[in-house]
C-alpha cells in the first residue's frame, strides 16, 4: 500500500510515478479525504481540550462549594460527541484505505518507462559456450519439436488430466514425472545449500487477510481459486475459524512466505531473512485471454520453487541483484540459454517497485519465454502486512520485501525437453539432475 505520509508530503511525485504505470491517481479525491480527516481531528482535539477545561473548572467550583451543574451537563455530553467523531474518522479512514488498496506500487526511479512488454529492456543474455553477449542460442541441427509433441511420447499425459480435471492441467508418468521432481529438488538444494535460504513447508490454503497483505486482494480476486466461502452450510465439526471468511488456494508461495511475518517486528540483526519453498500454485488464468492454451506454459496448477527475502530498506536493492543471481545460477547449472529483462513501468506486477524477468530459450517456438520474475516491493507489502523490524535506535520501521521464482518447475521442464531433445525423440537428462534420477542419462520414447 502507498505511504500516506508520502502522499501528504509530495503527492505530485506519487502522481507522476503512477502515471508511468498508466494509473491516473485522483489527487483531488485524496485532498478531499484529507481535508475531511483533518476537520474531524481538529473537532476531536477541540472537544478533548474542552473536556479537560470543564473537568478543571468543575474541580475548582466544587472546591469552593459552588454549583457546577451546568459544567457537568456540558461535560457529560462530550463523550457521545467524541464517539460520533471517532466513527466519522473511522469511516474516512476506511474509505481511504479501501481506495488505496487498489492502487499499485510506485516504480523505482531506475525502471524504464513504458506501456507494455514491448518496452522492456534486455540487459544481458547467457548462452552455453557463447563467445560474446550478442550470440544467439545454438540451433538444433534437426527440426525441433515442441514440448507437447516430444513430451506426449515420454510421459506427458493431457488426456488423463482432462478427464480428471478439465483443460489446463497435466499428468506426468514414469521418468518424466521423475524429471519434474528432480528439477524441484535440485532447485531447492541450490537455494538452501548454496544460497543460504531456509526451506519452508507452507499451507496451500490461506485466508483473505494474507492475500490482502501481499497484494493479491482485492484486485486479483478473480484470478484466485476459492476453497471455502463464508455463509455456506457447515457441520458442527467444522473449524469455526475456517467458516468465518473465504479461503483461497495460493497462486505462489510468495504469499505464505512473505505473509508469515504479518503483524511481527523482527530484530534488525536477523535481517536479511531468506526463505524458500516448493509448492504447487493455483491460478484461474482469468486474465490470460486464451493465451498459451497448448501445452504446459500456462496451467491452472503448476509447481514453483519460490525465493523470498525480508531486507533492511537500505540494502533491499543489493538483495534484488543477489536474488537475480540466485535464479540465474539454476539456469546456468541446467545449461539452459536465457536472457535478463528489466521490466518497464507498464509491465510490472501490482506490488513491485522494480522487476527483472529471466526468459529461457525455447527452440521449437524460436523465442524466449519467462521462467522467473524477481521483484523488490520495497515497503508496499510490509505496510499492508504491518511487517516491521526494530532498528538499534528509534521506532520500528517497515521491512522491504522481495520475491522471485527460483524457478517455475513446469516451465523449466518445458525448457529441458525442448533444449535437450534428440532427433530420435529422446531427451537427454541434464547432468546436474542425474543424481536425483538414479543416474538416468536419457529418457526414451515409450513403446
Amino acid at each position: 500500500m502507498l505511504d500516506q505520509n508520502q502522499l501528504r508530503k509530495d503527492i505530485d511525485l506519487v502522481v507522476q510515478g503512477l502515471a508511468t504505470r498508466g494509473v491516473d491517481f485522483d489527487a483531488q479525491r485524496f485532498h478531499e479525504l484529507e481535508a475531511r480527516r483533518k476537520s474531524v481531528q481538529v473537532d476531536t482535539e477541540n472537544l478533548q481540550a474542552q473536556r479537560n477545561a470543564l473537568s478543571k473548572r468543575i474541580g475548582q467550583l466544587r472546591s469552593k462549594g459552588e454549583d457546577a451543574s451546568q459544567e457537568m451537563a456540558e461535560s457529560q455530553a462530550i463523550p457521545e460527541r467524541l464517539k460520533q467523531l471517532e466513527l466519522a474518522l473511522a469511516e474516512i479512514q476506511a474509505e481511504l484505505s479501501s481506495w488505496l488498496a487498489t492502487i499499485p506500487n510506485i516504480p523505482h526511479s531506475s525502471v524504464p518507462v513504458g506501456s507494455s512488454e514491448e518496452d522492456n529492456v534486455e540487459l544481458r543474455r547467457w548462452i552455453p559456450g557463447a563467445r560474446n553477449a550478442n550470440d544467439e542460442p545454438a540451433h538444433i541441427t534437426f527440426q525441433p519439436k515442441d514440448h507437447v509433441e516430444v513430451g506426449e511420447k515420454i510421459g506427458l499425459d493431457f488426456e488423463s488430466a482432462r478427464k480428471l480435471s478439465g483443460s489446463r492441467f497435466m499428468m506426468l508418468r514414469g521418468p518424466l514425472a521423475a524429471l519434474h521432481r528432480a528439477l524441484a529438488q535440485f532447485m531447492l538444494n541450490t537455494q538452501t545449500i548454496e544460497h543460504g535460504y531456509q526451506e519452508c513447508y507452507t499451507p496451500y490454503i490461506v485466508n483473505a487477510a494474507t492475500l490482502f497483505g501481499t497484494g493479491q486482494l482485492p484486485k486479483f480476486k478473480d484470478d484466485m481459486f476459492w476453497v471455502t466461502k463464508g455463509g455456506q452450510d457447515h457441520t458442527e465439526e467444522t473449524d469455526a475459524d475456517a467458516v468465518a471468511e473465504d479461503l483461497y488456494l495460493i497462486s505462489t508461495s510468495e504469499i505464505t512466505l512473505t505473509g508469515s511475518v504479518r503483524d511481527e517486528i523482527l530484530p534488525q540483526e536477523d535481517l536479511p531473512v531468506r526463505l524458500t519453498a516448493h509448492t504447487p500454485c493455483f491460478r484461474s488464468e482469468a486474465g490470460s485471454g486464451g493465451r498459451d492454451t497448448r501445452g504446459v506454459i500456462r496451467q491452472h496448477q503448476f509447481d514453483k520453487v519460490e525465493m523470498v527475502q525480508l531486507a533492511h530498506p537500505e540494502k533491499s536493492y543489493e538483495a534484488l541483484e543477489e536474488m537475480l543471481g540466485h535464479a540465474e545460477a539454476v539456469l546456468q547449472k541446467l545449461g539452459l540459454p536465457y536472457r535478463v529483462m528489466q521490466l518497464c513501468t507498464g509491465d510490472m506486477g501490482f506490488s513491485a517497485a522494480k522487476t527483472y524477468d529471466l526468459e529461457v530459450w525455447l527452440p521449437a517456438q524460436n523465442t524466449w519465454r519467462e521462467i522467473s520474475s524477481v521483484s523488490n516491493c520495497e515497503a508496499f507489502q510490509a505496510r499492508r502486512l504491518q511487517a516491521r523490524f526494530r532498528p538499534e535506535k528509534g521506532r520500528p520501521e517497515y521491512l522491504h520485501t522481495l520475491n522471485g521464482s527460483g524457478l517455475a518447475v513446469g516451465r523449466a521442464l518445458v525448457a529441458v525437453i525442448e533444449n535437450y531433445q534428440q532427433e530420435d525423440g529422446s531427451v537427454v537428462v541434464p547432468e546436474v539432475l542425474r543424481p536425483y534420477m538414479g543416474g538416468l542419462e536419457k529418457i526414451t520414447p515409450q513403446a
